[in-house]
């Protein structure tokens, strides 16, 4: 790498690595092809001077074989559902692992899998409602007056889109999410250096940008335009069948939206791919903060934990298959 590449600010990768993650409490969860980790921060003990940082706690974990799933991984939009699923799975868990290593263990034993099951459904009713239901429900009460059922697609898709900007808004301005967005941006940076190929050491790391364009913000920003497309296959109807094809659709959204995503990921290093990507890569300086290097430090941890089991680029395509990641 030539020596104005080093000072130049922002440094991005050009080729994508079967490499994905998430933000946790304290910590980072990592993801490759057959493994994955969580790297969490612990508190600093009792009696430790002021500013002293915790010991990082990583535990590993490798996926389990599921032969009747990997047939269904090569099937468009059939396998981003099912990255999905896989993704909320192993997040959740992730999430409990890190909340556990901040709290303690009496602490962590109220944190049991019943309450995460029940955290996931609430969370799960509460995104439908608020960017599907009150969407659709808010626009039919003026139907009448909109004129056309055009009209009415691209009404509902504009404030399906701005409750959600506006909702990202909201989040980035709450200081208890502060930390958690700069660990998001740790572990963007992580993966851009190695995507890069570049050294994993913090000092490294942090000239890349925070921003990726698999970055699962962008993809809630994708699924909010490609509603607006399926919804209008849907046709106009009563409120109610309304509704429930808003709720029915949601996997071919989910489906098709990362079908864009991951050919963006692929074609990133054509300049118009980037002109399209632009507006969701700016969305994520929402969800990310620039990470100091201690916080680098614990996403390069869980790589590295990740990475001590395989090597991304030495996977052939069979193993790929079914394989969906998102940065």
């Amino acid at each position: 790498m030539s020596e104005t590449a080093v000072r130049e600010p922002g440094l991005t990768a050009t080729k994508d690595a079967p490499l994905g993650g998430q933000a946790v409490l304290e910590g980072v969860m990592m993801r490759g092809v057959k493994h994955w980790s969580v790297a969490v921060r612990k508190p600093a003990p009792e009696g430790a001077p002021e500013g002293a940082l915790g010991e990082i706690a990583i535990e590993e974990f490798e996926f389990a074989k599921r032969p009747r799933l990997r047939k269904f991984g090569r099937v468009p939009i059939v396998r981003g559902v099912i990255a999905l699923v896989e993704s909320l799975a192993i997040g959740f868990k992730a999430l409990s692992i890190a909340a556990k290593a901040q709290l303690g263990e009496e602490e962590a034993e109220d944190l049991s899998g019943g309450i995460w099951v029940a955290v996931l459904v609430l969370a799960f009713a509460f995104a439908i409602g608020l960017f599907f239901v009150v969407p659709v429900t808010l626009v039919n009460i003026i139907r009448h007056q909109l004129g056309s059922p055009v009209v009415f697609w691209v009404v509902e898709g504009a404030v399906r889109t701005a409750i959600f900007l506006g909702y990202l808004t909201l989040l980035s301005r709450m200081r208890d999410l502060r930390r958690t967005f700069e660990y998001h941006g740790a572990e963007h940076k992580t993966i851009s250096c190695y995507e890069a190929g570049d050294e994993l050491t913090p000092e490294r790391a942090a000239k890349y940008s925070r921003l990726h364009p698999r970055c699962g913000t962008s993809f809630l920003l994708v699924v909010m335009i490609v509603s607006i497309f399926v919804f209008a296959i849907a046709g106009l109807h009563a409120w109610w069948i309304l509704v429930l094809t808003r709720i029915v659709g949601i996997p071919i959204i989910i489906g098709v939206s990362f079908e864009l995503i991951k050919w963006a990921g692929r074609n990133r290093s054509h300049r118009w791919v980037q002109v399209i990507m632009y507006p969701g890569l700016q969305l994520q300086r929402l969800t990310t903060r620039e990470p100091s290097l201690d916080q680098l430090e614990v996403a390069i941890a869980a790589l590295n934990a990740v990475l001590a089991h395989e090597t991304p680029g030495s996977f052939d395509a069979d193993e790929l298959v079914g394989v969906e990641v998102v940065a």
